[in-house]
């Protein structure tokens, strides 16, 4: 099996198109084209992670947090990313991050996180925005079937919990071809009017050149009409955080007992106490204090997340129990999600957890 067949699968896990603009996700060192021995999944592809796969023989290390976050204008090994690199590169070992095109899949970090909790009737806290186009064709009656179906086919037409999703509407098309025109319909400098059928879908935006060449595929006419559009709609699916609800609402120190066994944490830093009960929770892997706000207007009784400063416990504002539970913490079972994912996706193949606890952060 050679890695990029590995990585489509990584992709299909998490779609690298999810991923923030800031990020750097995807394969960070290494060629797509080399014969995988096998796959080391961890945290944080350390220089002593590098290390372990060399050991269990493993020339794929994937990674949630990327090593190469900014640019490298040297590689002398000075620092820790560097080391990490320059062994990886020394090996033949490949690295490949998921970050935040994991974060932002609905079956994702924070749907991990919910469910380590125990959380149901979940939701995406911040949908993504900015990530939804509609397209706008027309063509005869008799190949409208065709054309949909294709789009579909292709990924358009998915709207929340429902697929192939389209909007029809009747109307005349006119027009005339020149003398270099080859019409479905008519003649060379005919004047025509025909019935057409309006299509109207939706799409992800990174699926546009699939869309468009499924278009073109299927349409009869030779020249095709069609139109864009971004729209400003949110994608209810994709997105940062969730919101969930407990089972059974709980008072707010027992509630931080379980988050505490449950996420295996060493400590927990919180605002004040509210006195009330804990029935809706908010969660966001990582660093979420820009949610803090987004957790407050869902009606989140608590928000658990990591990486926040000291004035920022102050933007709780007494209407919810604001908490940090650590960063590696909230992200830990991640690793472990991939790996499972990975086995069942690509069975007689090396796929092993590391072993290496890459949390930087020690509780005395």
């Amino acid at each position: 099996m050679k890695i990029r067949e590995i990585l489509s699968v990584l992709e299909e896990m998490a779609p690298l198109a999810y991923a923030e603009d800031f990020d750097n996700v995807g394969l960070l060192v290494g060629d797509v084209n080399t014969e995988a021995t096998g796959v080391l999944v961890c945290h944080d592809a350390l220089e002593s992670v590098i290390e372990e796969a060399v050991t269990k023989n493993c020339n794929l290390v994937v990674c949630f947090h990327p090593i190469l976050f900014s640019g490298l204008k040297k590689i002398t090994g000075k620092n820790y990313v560097e080391r990490a690199v320059i062994k990886a590169i020394k090996n033949d070992i490949a690295i490949y991050s998921v970050h935040t095109a994991l974060d932002n899949h609905q079956q994702g970090v924070n749907k991990i996180f919910c469910d380590a909790l125990g959380l149901i009737n979940t939701k995406i806290l911040v949908p993504k925005q900015n990530f939804i186009q509609k397209l706008i064709t027309y063509t005869i009656p008799e190949n409208v079937e065709q054309v949909r179906n294709a789009l579909f086919d292709a990924g358009a037409g998915k709207i929340g919990n429902y697929d192939d999703c389209s909007f029809n509407s009747k109307g005349i098309g006119t027009y005339m071809g020149n003398e270099n025109s080859n019409p479905e319909i008519g003649e060379r400098f005919e004047f025509v009017e025909a019935e057409e059928i309006k299509i109207e879908v939706t799409f992800e935006k990174h699926l546009q050149a699939k869309i468009v060449k499924a278009l073109f595929s299927n349409h009869v006419y030779e020249e095709v009409a069609y139109e864009i559009y971004d729209l400003q709609n949110t994608h209810q699916n994709i997105g940062l955080g969730m919101i969930g609800e407990l089972k059974n609402p709980m008072n707010e120190s027992d509630f931080l007992q379980m988050v505490k066994e449950s996420m295996k944490t060493g400590g927990i830093r919180h605002s004040q106490f509210l006195n009330k009960k804990i029935h809706k929770v908010a969660v966001l892997g990582g660093s979420g204090s820009f949610a803090i706000k987004n957790a407050i207007n869902a009606g989140a009784d608590a928000f658990l997340t990591a990486d926040l400063k000291y004035h920022q416990f102050y933007e709780a504002e007494s209407r919810l129990l604001l908490a940090d539970i650590g960063h590696y913490e909230s992200e830990r079972f991640t690793k472990n999600y991939i790996v499972d994912y990975l086995t069942k996706k690509i069975s007689n193949f090396a796929i092993i957890l590391s072993e290496e606890n890459t949390n930087p952060v020690k509780y005395f």
